[in-house]
């Protein structure tokens, strides 16, 4: 039986969500936090993404070495202070990992901007191609509705993104109005397409805090 992360209940300012075959959750070390990094830093990853250089994990072999790993795992390639926990701060989006349930292994990433309720991740190269991203973009829109208390999810995509789009459709996401452009953090200009995803009763978790207004 695979070993996996036991984050437990949302709280104190860290969520859990799970699908099918992935569990996510706010990063518990420094580990879970680069091995969500290191899932979208590879070439093909951020030509959707468009990162700036120091956000990625530049150098392939460690990313390998990260997206290899699981959880609690204590490689000696890995220093010791990335097993140190890590601390959610007061930024505007949440980030979670995920992580495959089937074998453990980090897989994806999740972000959520709770101010204007935008959704959006990547997966690692060994998890694309199997339909994880609808699961993905499944957990963006739990997480708005069900521990955010948002009404409406949105995102967005570069519109030559065959995958992404079918993914966000996949998940129940429709077709929106949006900008017909956005610029990435490394400048880049891209033709954009947008979706929204509603829902029925929305609420609130524990971890979420005070009341925000719903987007």
């Amino acid at each position: 039986m695979t070993l996996l992360p036991v984050p437990g209940p949302c709280a104190l300012g860290r969520h859990t969500v799970h699908t099918e075959r992935l569990l996510l959750y706010t990063p518990e070390t420094q580990l879970d936090l680069l091995a969500a990094i290191a899932a979208g830093s590879d070439a093909e990853a951020q030509r959707w993404l468009g990162m700036r250089g120091e956000e990625v994990v530049a150098d392939a072999r460690l990313r390998e070495t990260l997206l290899r790993m699981r959880p609690g795992d204590n490689d000696r390639k890995i220093r010791r202070e990335l097993l140190v926990a890590f601390e959610p701060g007061t930024e505007a989006a949440e980030l979670l990992v995920g992580v495959r349930r089937d074998n453990g292994r980090y897989a994806a990433a999740l972000q959520l901007d709770h101010t204007t309720g935008q959704t959006g991740g990547w997966l690692a190269p060994h998890g694309r191609g199997q339909g994880l991203g609808a699961e993905l973009f499944a957990a963006g829109a739990l997480l708005g509705h069900s521990h955010f208390g948002m009404d409406t999810v949105h995102a967005g995509t570069e519109a030559t993104n065959a995958a992404c789009r079918g993914a966000l459709l996949r998940a129940g996401f429709v077709p929106a109005e949006g900008p017909p452009t956005h610029t990435l953090r490394d400048g880049r200009e891209i033709d954009s397409t947008w979706f929204r995803h509603g829902s029925g009763p929305v609420a609130r978790c524990r971890a979420a805090g005070v009341a925000q207004s719903r987007v």
